[in-house]
């Protein structure tokens, strides 16, 4: 694990590090330095990772407030990272300098973890919470200052992840999950949970249309887009099953065809939580950390398999290939074979982003 003294020595060396090569595979990650002894508070971080032949280095680091969760790339090479809910902050960064733009959240409000940008660039979407009412909110923020410009209500608790789709509109994962914001991440009321998915339109907000699972303890998280036409939702699932034995073999991912959401199944228990997913080789995989490894699933839903892996969670695809971040080492994928490379001893947040 990743020391307090060993965050600011590899911050001061990626900050010094020569440019790589723009043939080295880059991954823009969060990740968790270890303190040294009970007086010292957890220290967090967001930064590139080189993939070198042999192994992950860091090549540029940022200290962040408190845990980051969703990250973004801007064209142009800044990057947008966002606090774990229920945060507080959202930044830009230009890796390589010291100082990124931070906007702070309203005193009423929460950032769920997330932020996308609109078509044109000039917009920017954060799931967010009304800390008074629980409901769930799409902040609108002018890309240029991050400030809120308005919001729009998800018509549901705990949005999460938030994507575009192919026709310009909003799709949102309403977790549906309640909190309190004096319990913060503690879960309260799970008999209360109401997960769906959401389309608003990014004129006003108006919903377009919202769908639900049969089972109500099934969270929806973080979402991907796969399929040929690239019009196919996957949907990583979180279970709040009371039982454990339900909660240990419920599905772990949904698919959504624009019309109806329906679960895929699994040939072994997975855990009950799915960390991450993403649309590779043919394929979505949805990281299970609670069982170490991911699961990977045919477009059609037919189950493809598990792939081992300690502690895994953040996965990336690109062309032909998908990068599984693990608890000391990472897996890439491709045609069929499985590399793997030592990652830096350092605590890998949910996602990375292989950037181009």
């Amino acid at each position: 694990m990743l020391t307090r003294r060993h965050c600011l020595a590899l911050a001061a060396a990626a900050l010094a590090a020569p440019v790589w090569s723009a043939a080295t595979p880059r991954l823009l990650a969060a990740w968790q330095c270890e303190p040294q002894d009970t007086a010292e508070a957890a220290r967090y971080q967001i930064g590139l990772l080189a993939a070198q032949a042999d192994a992950l280095v860091v090549a540029r680091a940022l200290d962040v407030p408190t845990r980051a969760h969703g990250l973004l790339a801007e064209a142009g090479g800044t990057v947008l990272a966002v606090a774990r809910r229920p945060g507080d902050w959202l930044l830009r960064w230009k890796p390589g300098e010291a100082d990124p733009q931070t906007a702070w959240i309203e005193p009423d409000r929460a950032f769920n973890g997330h932020v996308i940008a609109s078509r044109d660039g000039r917009r920017l979407y954060t799931t967010e919470t009304d800390l008074e009412t629980g409901a769930g909110l799409v902040g609108v923020r002018d890309a240029a200052t991050l400030e809120k410009t308005a919001e729009w209500p998800t018509r549901g608790m705990d949005p999460h992840e938030l994507l575009l789709d192919a026709d310009g509109s909003l799709v949102v994962a309403n977790g549906g999950i309640p909190t309190l914001p004096e319990t913060g991440r503690l879960k309260i009321g799970l008999e209360r949970m109401d997960a769906s998915l959401v389309r608003l339109d990014t004129r006003d907000g108006a919903v377009r249309g919202q769908w639900r699972l049969p089972d109500a303890r099934l969270s929806l998280r973080h979402i991907a887009w796969g399929g040929q036409d690239g019009r196919l939702l996957g949907i990583a699932l979180q279970a709040e099953h009371g039982d454990a034995a339900a909660r240990q073999s419920a599905p772990l991912l949904a698919l959504f065809d624009g019309q109806a959401l329906r679960t895929a199944a699994a040939l072994r228990p997975l855990g009950g939580y799915g960390g991450d997913i993403a649309w590779a080789n043919g394929g979505f995989a949805v990281s299970t950390p609670k069982v170490d490894g991911f699961a990977r699933w045919g477009a059609d839903g037919r189950w493809q398999g598990f792939t081992a892996l300690a502690e895994a969670c953040a996965l990336a695809a690109d062309t032909g290939r998908l990068w599984a971040g693990g608890r000391e080492e990472a897996l890439v994928t491709e045609a069929g074979t499985v590399a793997t490379r030592p990652v830096p001893a350092l605590r890998l947040d949910n996602h990375w982003l292989r950037l181009a």
